[in-house]
């Protein structure tokens, strides 16, 4: 029989959305984001009959709080249930789901549906480090072009357009992606290196901007895309058609859903995709449990509006 998702108490009510987000940020109980106490003994709930739901008070440092203090919930009007929908929405849609529908849905306005996704994609922005290829894996390199740069005339070729450089580790199947200014290699090979274990494998194309990767690197295979090669004949592990699939997936995405971003929130539209990408049914993650992640990174991302609308 058929079930909705939406069925779950979390996306009904404030009183399920209050416990659910609880219950993933606070696992072991509530934690004072003033003071960073968390002596159950030392926190108290509040439940008066005036009191607003969820509210905590602190006995060490006295001052009230609930479970959206020091997150991307901060100070939002927006009830936490119709957060906990649009989370999950962003997390089920491959490809996106654009402001425009996000404003239908809530019957809100445009400016809270375009902040509201905007602190949802800094909630799934990683931090996470780690140079890819660790133990000779294979990693690969490639860059694409999208949009336009504010205030560049249109020309021939990229110039005109927004550069993104992804890495991917073909044996964990993570990306990591970031806005570069240009495709020189003396742009591209300071982010590879500080990526990409030097035991590593480098795959990309004939640009000339990983000439040198061979010096750096345990190998370095490369297909010439210009002449028709996307895979080596003579050893068929050197290709980069799994970043050239995560960059179809990625554009599909800006082209078909999103249409417009400028460069100033470009890097937020990469955290959003590369987040979906890394959290994939591949490795059995479901829509759910993706939500579930996302959530759980809404710590200390609190964005303003004032600093997510203004331009670099």
């Amino acid at each position: 029989m058929a079930k909705s998702v939406f069925d779950a108490p979390q996306f009904k009510s404030e009183e399920g959305a209050f416990a659910y987000v609880e219950a993933q940020l606070w696992p072991n109980g509530p934690v004072c984001p003033h003071c960073g106490n968390c002596d159950q003994g030392r926190i108290r709930k509040m439940e008066g009959k005036t009191t607003r739901l969820g509210l905590h008070k602190c006995n060490e440092c006295r001052k009230p709080f609930t479970v959206r203090m020091g997150t991307i919930f901060e100070s939002s009007h927006l009830a936490l249930h119709l957060w906990l929908q649009v989370i999950h929405l962003m997390c089920a849609s491959k490809k996106g789901i654009s402001t425009r529908q996000i404003q239908r849905m809530l019957q809100c306005s445009m400016k809270t549906a375009w902040f509201l996704t905007h602190r949802i994609r800094e909630a799934m922005r990683s931090g996470d480090v780690t140079p890819f290829g660790g133990n000779g894996g294979v990693v690969e390199v490639d860059e694409t072009f999208i949009g336009k740069k504010k205030g560049m005339p249109k020309r021939r070729a990229f110039h005109h357009k927004m550069k993104v450089l992804a890495l991917l580790d073909r044996d964990s199947g993570q990306a990591r992606t970031m806005v570069i200014e240009d495709v020189r290699a003396e742009t591209i090979m300071p982010i590879v290196l500080a990526n990409v274990e030097r035991e590593a494998r480098i795959m990309t194309d004939e640009h000339s901007g990983y000439r040198d990767a061979g010096k750096w690197f345990a190998g370095h295979g490369t297909t010439s895309h210009g002449r028709g090669e996307y895979v080596n004949l003579e050893d068929r592990t050197i290709h980069s058609n799994t970043v050239e699939g995560y960059f179809s997936i990625f554009k599909r995405g800006m082209k078909g859903v999103y249409q417009h971003c400028t460069e100033q929130h470009l890097h937020r539209y990469l955290a959003e995709f590369e987040f979906r990408y890394n959290n994939r049914e591949k490795f059995e993650i479901s829509d759910t449990v993706r939500a579930e992640i996302a959530l759980r990174g809404v710590v200390g991302k609190r964005l303003t509006y004032k600093t997510a609308s203004l331009a670099n």
